[in-house]
């Protein structure tokens, strides 16, 4: 037990200072791009939705740098997972959220989309750099469309809470270009002792880089937009709260996976593909029912719902208990 020490503390710690340095990452951010005139639609859509996502980022390209395929994937693809099923259930169950953003409501079909171009590219277990690139170039696109819409003007809800949120928490320019360095230091520190103590863990245990990566490093990852989806919920703001999911979804498929693949071509497990990116697609696939709204009505998530997404993750989660279990008889 006492090699595990170190590698536990790294972990704690990692994630702790990984989650603080991400909220301060992205509240600086916000607050340089309001400064500067950016459009509040641009700042929730594409600063916020995208920038929780800033732990993934930097745990799968260190990992990719070490050459731990299983957790920079499953980092990426398990916080897909428990964006939906844990973040957006647990958010749906304090307050039920309510979908007004035709923005948003634009991203879901976009995310369904960016999911089937995952399970394609994934399909012969591979992440070769010409596919990681072409995963790059479609986020790129991405980028390009939401800049769009942003300028383009007009109400749209999402504007609206995002607006009234940097509002709420005004930065002086001076402190957050020092937040933003600062968290990016700390983002990257942190990083690098979480993926040690993981991998360490790993191997002392003998579980799979990949399992790790699913869970521990996965919930960890996603803990930033656990506290904000939920923060913006309990204030009404439900669309930034969906918002953080969409984007970080989104982001996590093309960037995350993207850009760690472009620096290493990376070798998948066969149950990555059989049984984590279907758990990814089906559970994408309910958020767009669920999220779309039908006959003129607006997309919602309720209470039930929520409790259902939850059930879903913990029955994923036992899956991968099983599976793990399996392998070790």
């Amino acid at each position: 037990m006492t090699e595990l020490a170190m590698p536990l503390l790294a972990v704690v710690v990692g994630l702790a200072v990984l989650v603080w340095s991400a909220d301060r990452f992205v509240a600086a951010a916000a607050a340089i791009a309001r400064h500067f005139g950016l459009p509040p639609l641009l700042i929730g859509a594409v600063i916020i939705g995208f920038g929780t996502s800033s732990p993934e980022l930097a745990v799968s390209v260190l990992a990719a740098l070490e050459d731990n395929p299983g957790i920079a994937l499953g980092n990426a693809y398990g916080s897909n997972i428990a964006n939906i099923g844990v973040i957006l259930g647990l958010t749906a169950v304090l307050s039920p959220v309510a979908v007004h953003s035709q923005v948003l409501r634009q991203e879901l079909p976009i995310l369904a989309g960016v999911t089937a171009l995952a399970v394609a590219l994934l399909w012969d277990l591979t992440v070769t750099r010409a596919e990681a690139a072409l995963m790059l170039g479609v986020f790129a696109a991405l980028m390009g469309w939401s800049i769009w819409q942003a300028t383009r003007g007009g109400a749209d809800a999402l504007a609206a809470e995002t607006e009234a949120e940097l509002a709420a928490h005004p930065l002086p320019i001076g402190r957050a270009w020092l937040e933003l360095a600062v968290g990016l230091v700390l983002l990257v520190a942190s990083s690098r002792a979480l993926v040690w103590g993981a991998v360490a863990i790993a191997q002392s245990l003998g579980v799979s880089d990949l399992v790790i990566g699913l869970t521990i490093v996965a919930i960890g990852t996603s803990l930033p937009e656990l506290a904000s989806s939920i923060a913006a919920a309990r204030k009404g703001e439900h669309d930034l709260a969906l918002g953080n999911v969409i984007g970080s979804n989104l982001f996590n498929t093309l960037a995350v996976v993207g850009l760690a693949g472009v620096i290493a071509p990376m070798q998948a497990e066969a149950a990555l593909l059989s049984r984590d990116v279907a758990v990814m697609t089906a559970l994408t696939l309910v958020l767009f029912v669920l999220g779309w709204g039908w006959r003129g009505q607006p997309g919602r998530i309720n209470r039930v719902e929520g409790a259902l997404l939850l059930l879903a993750y913990v029955g994923y989660a036992l899956w991968l208990v099983r599976d793990q279990l399996a392998a070790a008889a």
